[in-house]
């Protein structure tokens, strides 16, 4: 496969910008580069041959930053681990929704996350960070980074502004904050974090020489309902596992972002090996072809499915951003920030663990499994499953409860998923 120049975003057609779930289609790649084949194919090889000796030297001067590229010079391809035409052309086309100016896709969103902390931060720094967080995330942050000199410091999502403030100078960390890693939604209470905020008070504390990053996990609206670059984020990071690959069949990460911060944790990723290979870049770039029209539907479910929910006596409380009252301070972030409420419902039974797991063990056409995004809809208990490795005092606290069960609704008939749902909280 020849390089050839990448096309400009956005693509047009007689002045009209290209919408993304149409370049999704094709993007970055051309058929006559491949044998007229109208769909990438899986280039799965470890290495690529040099036409000459002159040219292996000038992909391995930029790979390695030795010299800064010429005008209109591009790195060619060298070894699958620095680059590949499938992780290339899936990262040209994970720019789209989110309009980075770069992307960077790994072989887990935990790749993804690590890889891109391990790039900004170094012994000393603080990471003041939003909970509660996906549970790996949170054990990363909590107990791993902290025996490399990283201190970290939560607050819970929702917070305001000026308490988040008061924290930081009741810590004294200012001097040594490096970086605001937020999830928002929250994972799996659904409270908002404000993005706008967060980069307000990064500004506030980072310098020319030292600024302070945000780094958010958009995981959970995906880049469909929410653009975290547009108020004020530096990276975006996504579990590609879930809604991008949305066929629970393959695990996969994403890091997006301006040119010169991707840049740098694509040289990271280089020396841990985290990239994604081929066959993973080649599922992934088939799931983006119908990102939208799965999450939109998913959507339209979650919201009937909410309601139903709403409404039974058997459920204490919903969390579903669909239902925030204009009273409530979550819902001027809500209608700020996010395009849509998503299909991520949490939701507390009446009862505890026992009546928790009655009901989960009760459904029939809901798989119990962990993870989400996908086209089934999938129900886990947190405090036991995804959250498990955090404390039980600390689940109180940022309000993981015994009773609480995360739901992610597929692309069912939403008829069947509600009556699925009430025959098991009959059981309960």
């Amino acid at each position: 496969m020849p390089r050839k120049p990448k096309p400009k975003w956005p693509a047009e057609i007689n002045g009209h910008r290209l919408h993304p779930e149409s370049l999704m289609m094709s993007y970055g790649y051309r058929p006559e580069w491949s044998e007229g084949a109208l769909k990438c194919p899986i280039f799965q090889t470890s290495t690529f041959v040099f036409q000459s000796a002159e040219e292996g030297k000038r992909f391995f001067e930029l790979a390695y930053g030795l010299r800064e590229p010429r005008r209109a010079e591009q790195l060619g391809l060298i070894y699958s681990r620095l680059n590949n035409p499938d992780l290339e052309i899936l990262e040209d086309r994970l720019t789209l929704w989110d309009e980075a100016e770069e992307a960077a896709a790994f072989e887990s969103g935990m790749a993804a996350i690590f890889t891109s902390l391990l790039t900004f931060l170094r012994p000393g720094d603080v990471v003041l960070h939003s909970e509660p967080l996906y549970g790996g995330t949170d054990y990363l942050l909590k107990h791993i980074l902290p025996e490399w000199g990283i201190e970290s410091v939560g607050f819970l999502a929702g917070t305001p502004e000026d308490e988040v403030r008061a924290l930081i100078d009741e810590k004294g960390i200012g001097e040594r904050l490096r970086m605001l890693y937020v999830e928002t939604p929250a994972n799996p209470t659904n409270r908002l974090v404000d993005l706008e905020a967060c980069a307000r008070i990064a500004r506030d504390h980072g310098r020319p020489d030292r600024p302070v990053l945000v780094m958010v996990d958009n995981t959970f609206l995906g880049p469909l309902w929410q653009h975290p670059l547009k108020h004020g984020a530096h990276i975006v990071l996504y579990s590609a596992t879930k809604y991008i690959g949305g066929h629970s069949d393959v695990i996969a990460g994403a890091a997006l972002g301006a040119s010169e911060l991707i840049k740098a944790i694509k040289g990271t990723r280089t020396f841990t090996g985290s990239m994604a290979g081929p066959w993973t870049g080649w599922l992934l770039m088939r799931s983006l072809e119908t990102l939208k029209i799965r999450m939109e539907k998913q959507a339209r479910n979650a919201r009937r499915v909410a309601d139903f929910l709403a409404e039974h006596p058997k459920v204490e409380r919903v969390y579903y951003l669909g239902h925030l009252k204009e009273d409530d301070p979550q819902y001027e972030i809500f209608q700020r920030q996010c395009k849509s409420p998503g299909a991520m419902i949490s939701f507390e039974i009446r009862g505890g663990e026992a009546e928790a797991f009655r009901f989960l063990n009760s459904l029939k056409l809901i798989k119990l499994a962990v993870s989400l995004g996908g086209t089934e809809s999938l129900a886990e208990h947190p405090a036991t499953m995804t959250h498990s490795d955090i404390p039980p005092e600390e689940q109180r606290r940022i309000g993981i409860r015994e009773n609480l069960i995360r739901l992610s609704v597929g692309i069912e008939h939403p008829a069947d998923l509600i009556l699925d749902l009430e025959q098991a909280l009959e059981a309960v």
